[in-house]
């Protein structure tokens, strides 16, 4: 599957730089196992974390799973200079203490991180790219974590929440109201 590059599209109004937050930003994702092409029925989410070593010294992975229907064994694990772990919780989304159902190894390139900026409104403009084994991205939750200025005034905010696919605050510095409208996103191979 190689590379596949999350794209974002949104109204942007008197905003610019909207951009995941931070090395603990969750990536909300459903995905269909590659062998099978069983779709996983809950949200998932992918965050930076500390990875364990494999069994027999062959690298390092934050855990190996079964598929739920095939059985293939998978890792998800550290190959690049960061490593973003999906997680899997039976009951919603839970921490990685939680029961976890594992499809295969997918990574986020941090290098491919990039803000959504004032002019990128209302254009799909990719965001991120995963590197896909085994498993592909098929649907995108944005939620809390989200981070963006105001265009004119640099005013910074934090902790948008784009559950909604709008979200809108006011600028103090340049008076003026401030928001995100329309948020939609596709998948790219890159």
């Amino acid at each position: 599957m190689g590379r596949i590059g999350l794209q974002l599209r949104a109204t942007l109004e008197n905003i610019t730089r909207l951009r995941a937050e931070g090395e603990d930003f969750r990536w909300y994702l459903k995905l269909k196992c590659g062998n099978c092409g069983e779709i996983s029925e809950k949200w998932q989410y992918l965050r930076l974390m500390d990875s364990a070593p494999l069994k027999g010294g062959r690298g390092s992975a934050t855990m190996v799973q079964k598929c739920k229907l095939c059985s293939r064994e998978n890792s998800i694990g550290n190959v690049f200079e960061r490593s973003w772990y999906l997680v899997c919780a039976e009951e919603d989304i839970m921490p990685l203490t939680s029961t976890l159902l594992i499809f295969s190894l997918l990574d986020i390139l941090s290098q491919t991180i990039k803000p959504y900026n004032a002019e990128d409104s209302e254009k799909f403009k990719t965001i991120v790219e995963f590197e896909c084994r085994g498993l592909e991205p098929v649907d995108f939750q944005p939620q809390a974590g989200f981070a963006a200025e105001g265009a004119e005034s640099g005013t910074p905010f934090n902790d948008i929440n784009l559950l909604e696919k709008d979200w809108n605050d006011y600028d103090e510095k340049t008076k003026e109201s401030v928001g995100i409208y329309e948020v939609t996103h596709k998948f790219v191979k890159c």
